[in-house]
């Protein structure tokens, strides 16, 4: 398996401390905080390792409270709210210096039988031939500011490639929708925990995006300040991370400094697999 996808994984994996107390180290992306996905996925990480081996989570909903330290470990307590018979409810704090900095309540359930209904996976041309975004980074490099160009330009253990390739350091006003495919780099365990926290950690990239397109900025516009305020995340049935899924994201408002995003997660037969919502913070500010 590729380094870089081990290291992730064992990022994901944390550090058992205590019965319902876990350690996660942090990456740095480039920026010196913690990426709000690297904390999704450590939370449901660590809830997941407090259920039964029969249950998988159908849901969370998680509240960003305080910016996270890059160069900091963070500790997770997870809460047993409740064990069901079928369904299964954890609280996970995240905790760095003594305090809060994020808050996720987990729900998970045994497989169970029932009627089903889904919403088509929309037209999209597949992955094939379509350049990374690790591609399209390597050919604008001397165009990246010089302290994020080692991070955008190295070895990713997720591979994303756009279909509709957006440049962040000059955005165009577009329509608020993003179509993205995703898979990772080498072959991973068939454990479903393993593939539900990788694409918890993933489904961050994008989402909050697609709501600053029709104003033409983002993140790495001048002025922006961009963070996330919550997440959620519903899991609909079974997939793979190593396996191609398309990201299909849309945001129907933005306004008080917010915008709201959300997703839909397709494997390439068209199933649909988990569906994504976040409300982040899109305040602009005059350049000094």
């Amino acid at each position: 398996m590729a380094n870089v996808l081990v290291e992730l994984l064992d990022l994901l994996g944390l550090e058992r401390i205590e019965t319902d107390l876990f350690r996660g180290q942090s990456q740095d992306l480039g920026w010196g905080n913690v990426f709000g996905g690297q904390v999704v996925g450590q939370a449901l990480s660590a809830a997941q390792q407090t259920v039964p081996a029969d249950r998988f989570a159908h849901s969370m909903h998680g509240y960003f409270l305080r910016i996270g330290d890059a160069k900091k470990p963070i500790v997770y307590e997870v809460d047993r709210i409740r064990d069901g018979k079928s369904f299964t409810t954890r609280r996970i704090v995240a905790i760095q210096d003594g305090e809060a900095i994020f808050t996720m309540a987990a729900s998970f359930q045994v497989h169970e039988p029932g009627l089903e209904h889904q919403a088509p996976m929309p037209e999209c041309p597949g992955p094939e031939g379509l350049p990374s975004e690790l591609e399209l980074a390597r050919r604008a490099i001397d165009r990246i500011p010089a302290p994020l160009r080692g991070m955008a330009t190295c070895e990713r253990p997720i591979e994303i490639r756009p279909v509709d390739p957006y440049d962040p350091l000059h955005p165009d006003k577009r329509p608020p929708t993003r179509r993205v495919w995703y898979r990772a780099i080498d072959r991973l365990p068939d454990a479903s925990l393993v593939h539900q926290y990788l694409l918890a950690y993933a489904s961050d990239f994008n989402l909050l995006g697609a709501a600053m397109q029709p104003h033409g900025v983002s993140w790495m516009i001048p002025g922006m300040q961009v963070a996330s305020l919550d997440h959620a995340i519903w899991f609909h049935r079974p997939f793979r991370m190593d396996e191609w899924l398309l990201y299909v994201i849309d945001s129907p408002s933005a306004g008080g400094a917010r915008g709201l995003s959300r997703g839909q997660f397709f494997t390439q037969d068209g199933v649909l697999v988990a569906s994504t919502a976040q409300e982040g913070l899109m305040r602009q500010r005059p350049p000094r």
